[in-house]
C-alpha cells in the first residue's frame, strides 16, 4: 500500500507526540484519529532510493571518489534501517557499532536490531572502507544532506522526501504499516515508550527487543504465508481433555483467544506471562459491517476502517486498519463483498475463530 496515497489511522495514548521527526500523532484515549498524508516515501520508493545510492557509489571511476560515495551509502543505510537521527549516525564509530554476530547497531543509549541482509550489506561496506580510518563517520552534515537531496531528485522524488529526517519518518511508517507495535517502533527510534501494561500484563524493554527481533527476522525473508500478525503475552491458559484455550493480552491493548492442542501448548511452553506472536491467514478472516446485527460464534472481533480494497473476479482483498493502528487483511469472495456494500473509509468489523490463530514462540 502506498503510504502517500492513504490516510493513516492510529490508536495511541493521549498526548503521544512525534513518533518520528516532525511526525505528530494527535490522539485521544479510545478514539480513532485520522492523520493527514505522511508525505514520506513508501517501501517500494525507499528500495528505489537505496538502489540509486548503490548505483551512484559503484559508478565512480576514481578510487577516492568511490570511497567517499561508499561512506555516504553507509550513512544512508544506517538512517534508512535504524531510523536514527543524522547526528546520531555521524557520531557513530561504525566499525565498532555494528555487531554482525547479534545483528545489531549499538548506539549510545539503545541497540537497534537489523535484518540479516542489511547487517551483511553494512559489513561488506565496512570491509571496503577498512583503509579509510573509520574512527567515526566524519562527514560534514551539510554535504550528506546535499547527497541525499541529489539522489532523491534523481529518482523523481522531492528534496524534502529525500532528507534524513523524512527517511527516518518513512522508516517509522514502514514499520507500523508492517504491524510492528507502536511501542516497539518508539523504542527503536529512541523515543520514550508509553506505559506498557494491558489487562494486567506488563511488557518489558526485553519484550520490546524480542518483538523487534522477530520483525527483523521476518523482514530478512523468513516470512510465513499469514498476512496478519499480533504480539502479546499469555494472560490465561485453560486446559481441556484434548485442547487448551489460550487468552492473550496483545501489545496493542486488545485481547485475543486461540485454541491449540495440549501437546502444542506443552511444546510451546505456554504459561501466563509467556511472550508470543500470533498469526491469522487472510482467508480465515470474516468481514462484516460495523453495525451488523445478529450473533456469531467467532470469538475474536476487531473494529476498524477500510483503507484499501482490491477487487477481483473471484476474490476481493480488503485491508482494515483497526483502532490500535494494526492493519488486518481479509480475503473474501467478490459476490459476498459486494453484498456488504462497503467502500474505502467505511467502518467495518473483522472476526476470526480461535482455531484460526497460529501461535509462535522464539
Amino acid at each position: 500500500m502506498c503510504i502517500c496515497d492513504t490516510k493513516i489511522f492510529f490508536f495511541v495514548s493521549i498526548a503521544n507526540l512525534c513518533l518520528s521527526c516532525q511526525y505528530i500523532i494527535m490522539a485521544h484515549h479510545g478514539r480513532l484519529i485520522s492523520v493527514a498524508d505522511a508525505g514520506c516515501l513508501d517501501s517500494i520508493q525507499l528500495e528505489q532510493l537505496e538502489h540509486a545510492f548503490r548505483d551512484w557509489a559503484d559508478e565512480a571511476k576514481r578510487a577516492d571518489l568511490r570511497l567517499s560515495r561508499k561512506r555516504v551509502l553507509l550513512i544512508f543505510l544506517l538512517v534508512r534501517y535504524t531510523g536514527a537521527k543524522l547526528h546520531e549516525v555521524l557520531a557513530l564509530n561504525p566499525a565498532h557499532a555494528l555487531d554482525s554476530k547479534n545483528l545489531l547497531i549499538v548506539f549510545e543509549k539503545r541497540e537497534v536490531p537489523l535484518a540479516r541482509h542489511v547487517a551483511l550489506a553494512m559489513q561488506t561496506l565496512l570491509r571496503e572502507l577498512a583503509g579509510a580510518a573509520l574512527r567515526r563517520v566524519r562527514v560534514d552534515p551539510a554535504f550528506v544532506r546535499r547527497k541525499f537531496y541529489e539522489r532523491a531528485t534523481a529518482c523523481g522524488f522531492s528534496k524534502k522526501q529525500g532528507s534524513p529526517e523524512m527517511i527516518r519518518k518513512a522508516r517509522a511508517v514502514e514499520l507500523m504499516q508492517d504491524n510492528l507495535p507502536v511501542p516497539a517502533v518508539q523504542r527503536m527510534l529512541g523515543h520514550s515508550s508509553p506505559h506498557l501494561t494491558t489487562a494486567g500484563i506488563a511488557f518489558s524493554e526485553d519484550d520490546m527487543r524480542r518483538v523487534t527481533r522477530w520483525h527483523m527476522e521476518r523482514e530478512s525473508g523468513r516470512k510465513t504465508s499469514a498476512r496478519n500478525r499480533f504480539f502479546g503475552k499469555v494472560q490465561s491458559l485453560i486446559k481441556g481433555e484434548v485442547q487448551s484455550l489460550v487468552q492473550l493480552a496483545t501489545l496493542d491493548g486488545g485481547a485475543l483467544s486461540a485454541i491449540v492442542t495440549n501437546t502444542s501448548a506443552e511444546h510451546l511452553g505456554l504459561k501466563p506471562g509467556r511472550l508470543l506472536s500470533a498469526e491469522v491467514k487472510a482467508p480465515w478472516l470474516v468481514l462484516e459491517r460495523h453495525n451488523a446485527k445478529g450473533c456469531s460464534s467467532l470469538e475474536n472481533r476487531r473494529d476498524g476502517i477500510i483503507v484499501r480494497i482490491k477487487a477481483g473476479a473471484v476474490n476481493t482483498e480488503c485491508a482494515v486498519r483497526i483502532t490500535d493502528g494494526v492493519q488486518l487483511c481479509a480475503v473474501v469472495s467478490s459476490p459476498a463483498f459486494a453484498a456488504l456494500r462497503l467502500k474505502e473509509g467505511d467502518p467495518a468489523r473483522v472476526l476470526f475463530s480461535s482455531y484460526a490463530v497460529i501461535l509462535h514462540t522464539e
